[in-house]
């Protein structure tokens, strides 16, 4: 491989200095070092920089260049670059350590893979601590645009000088083995293994034309994305890997949110929260496998994925106009319609996935063909139009900047009526992607061919291609279900999730009383912190809390759309902690967007309160002026409310006494978690 082996090469070309990078002043080897075979090649260097700061800021700081410490390992063997440098200058003040590794691909030896991260710490500056970070950063991020582009100009200048190829290392016969006589330069080699959070390995061809070293990586399987818009992406996924406890999305459902509000941080972490919380307590990630569609929807729901538009998307076919949402409505709920719905949505996920593999270049949405032939006044059916609001409702909330384009066929006299009640339920970004034609429009210049190819056209539109969208038709009334049993079915499909929703108000908690007959029973407990933070307790009292009256005119039961949040008191004002009841387990502070699983072990027979509060920022001490932290933590939140979703059980005593037996001798600690991974099992039951 050419490329493999001039990489090192090209990159040695930019020392003692480098034109290409004006701040980049001199550097001077210190120690240089090889192994006797001669597969490692150590450099340590002294870089001497002209930072672009304002001349008050050089000027108090005393100083006129800044002088880095920069280690270099040339591993021929292992086919590896790796540089490591950290600052000299203010070493007591602003400690910078960044780490870069250039290695060959695993598959292909004409790509180069490079990773970089890099660490800024300012512990004090002369009080000018924001204008360094500033700095700093657009100094690194200038670097970071300028990598590839230095790179591939020595590059040039090797091929212009003849050199376009440099044999692999291979060890001399007579030289000793390198694992006896390497003497590493590094004082401290290992730092080069540390598990730093850094950029994803990203394979490059080094002769294509990128403005950052990861960007075939972003174009690959993300798209186009700006300096700011990775930036936000980057920040937002480190911010779910330290926050939250359940599963991580990919970086491109991160993207779907980020785009849906324009790469604002704040919304979109807000939103992609919410999902996340929606898609746990509704088991969404395991739809696909646990969903079955009924018969009623196979024959007659007439919609169904048909191979791809022109831009290599999945293209959803909906014949809407021949469908009888009046019947699939009476005959299934509006639940098992949403739970289609959400289907058919991680269904086009799945698809994309497969469609970015095979055509080598980011898919993220979908196209969806809807013909509106036979669209008549009795779809305009109230309740079916109230199904079809909460589909959107729903979809518009998980599934942002997954249709690509909608192109609606053959619209009748009688959409504009249903277009009006529909639209305002509709984001605007996603009504732009709507394209609509009246009678045959379709056929003609700007019509379908612009966007599927003629092989796809399905044949009820004119094309030859054979479609298996159900044709539809009136569902039979004998499959009708009586009012009673479509009431009944839903209210037990929106308890199906056995997690329940509260909100916690500052000045007034929310609190679940558990009694306990046996002691040594175990309270489990599962709950994420879906907005603010709260601070966890577990008290218990030997007299029971008064119950408050449940309104009722307040739903029992949540729906799959908008899981309600009721708030519960049940400790008295006028008891006292330690008299009329006692904490038993320590305080926990849950930020939001954790997820926090736990159980305890009864003492005593009662009553147990697990409490929810409000999270109040602890003020200063010394002064009666807030904190900067205390400021901005209060501007995080944007009123006096949190929400949390939890589920609680007890495992008995006499199961508890059972496993105890089993695994006697056990720690604690251990035995615990035997227990949580019990009620978890449990838990799963409950679900399928």
């Amino acid at each position: 491989g050419t490329c493999r082996y001039m990489s090192p090469h090209a990159y040695e070309r930019r020392f003692p200095t480098c034109h290409l990078i004006p701040m980049f002043v001199d550097s001077e080897v210190l120690e240089e070092t090889e192994s006797e075979d001669g597969s490692i090649h150590q450099v340590q260097r002294r870089c001497k920089l002209d930072v672009d700061a304002p001349r008050l800021l050089k000027r108090i700081a005393g100083v006129d260049y800044v002088y880095f410490s920069q280690e270099n390992t040339l591993n021929k063997r292992e086919r590896t670059l790796h540089i490591e440098s950290h600052n000299e200058t203010f070493s007591n003040r602003v400690i910078i350590h960044e780490l870069c590794s250039y290695s060959a691909h695993p598959e292909n030896e004409d790509w180069t893979c490079f990773e970089q991260s890099a660490s800024l710490d300012i512990k004090s500056f002369f009080g000018f601590e924001s204008t360094v970070e500033k700095m700093a950063m657009k100094q690194y991020a200038s670097s970071i645009k300028k990598g590839k582009e230095i790179i591939e100009f020595y590059l040039n200048q090797l091929e212009e000088e003849g050199i376009s190829h440099v044999p692999r290392w291979t060890p001399s016969l007579d030289a000793p083995s390198s694992s006896v006589t390497t003497k590493p330069v590094c004082a401290t080699p290992k730092l080069l293994h540390l598990e730093l959070p850094v950029t994803p390995a990203v394979s490059i061809p080094v002769s294509t034309d990128a403005n950052k070293l990861d960007a075939d990586y972003i174009k690959r399987y993300l798209g186009d994305l700006t300096p700011l818009q990775e930036s936000c992406l980057i920040r937002l996924r480190q911010w779910l890997q330290e926050s939250h406890k359940g599963k991580i999305p990919k970086d491109e459902h991160i993207l779907r949110f980020l785009r849906a509000r324009d790469f604002n941080m704040e919304k979109a972490r807000e939103i992609l929260c919410q999902s996340l919380t929606w898609r746990k307590q509704h088991q969404v990630d395991y739809l696909l496998e646990t969903w079955t569609s009924p018969q009623v929807l196979n024959d007659y729901y007439t919609g169904g994925w048909h191979h791809h538009d022109k831009e290599g998307r999945p293209l959803y076919i909906l014949r809407l106009g021949q469908m009888d949402t009046k019947g699939l409505v009476r005959a299934l709920g509006e639940e098992s319609l949403l739970r289609h719905v959400l289907s058919i949505n991680e269904e086009g996920l799945r698809r994309c996935e497969e469609n970015t593999k095979v055509f080598g270049r980011p898919i993220s949405c979908w196209t969806c063909l809807v013909d509106l032939e036979g669209l008549n006044m009795r779809h305009l059916w109230r309740p079916g139009v109230k199904a079809l609001l909460r589909i959107i409702e729903v979809v518009e909330a998980n599934y942002p900047e997954t249709l690509g384009r909608l192109l609606i066929l053959r619209a009748p006299r009688v959409f504009p009526v249903l277009w009006t009640l529909v639209s305002p339920f509709i984001d605007e970004n996603t009504r732009k992607k709507f394209l609509i034609y009246a009678g045959n429009d379709y056929q003609g210049p700007g019509g379908l061919l612009d966007y599927i190819d003629k092989e796809v056209i399905p044949d009820f539109l004119g094309g030859e291609c054979m479609c298996e969208v159900p044709e539809g038709g009136l569902v039979p009334k004998s499959l009708y279900r009586t009012a009673e049993e479509l009431e009944n079915e839903d209210i037990s499909l929106w308890t199906e999730t056995i997690y329940q929703s509260a909100s916690v108000f500052k000045g007034a908690p929310h609190e679940v009383v558990i009694e306990i007959i046996d002691a040594s029973s175990v309270i489990t407990w599962d709950f994420d912190v879906c907005k603010g933070d709260v601070v966890f307790h577990l008290y218990h009292s030997k007299r029971a809390p008064q119950t408050p009256r449940k309104d009722p005119l307040v739903g029992q039961h949540s729906s799959i759309t908008t899981p309600g949040g009721n708030n519960v008191q049940l400790i008295d004002k006028s008891w006292t902690i330690g008299l009329d009841y006692s904490m038993v387990e320590s305080p926990l502070t849950c930020k939001e967007g954790e997820s926090v699983q736990g159980s305890h072990v009864t003492r005593w027979p009662g009553f147990y309160i697990l409490q929810w509060k409000f999270h109040t920022m602890p003020g200063s001490a010394s002064t009666n002026l807030p904190r900067v932290d205390d400021v901005l933590a209060s501007l995080q939140v944007s009123s006096h409310k949190c929400k949390v979703m939890y589920y609680t059980e007890v495992i008995g005593s006499e199961d508890f006494r059972l496993v105890a037996t089993c695994i006697s001798g056990f720690p604690n600690w251990l035995l615990a978690g035997v227990f949580f991974v019990c009620f978890l099992h449990k838990r799963q039951k409950s679900y399928f």
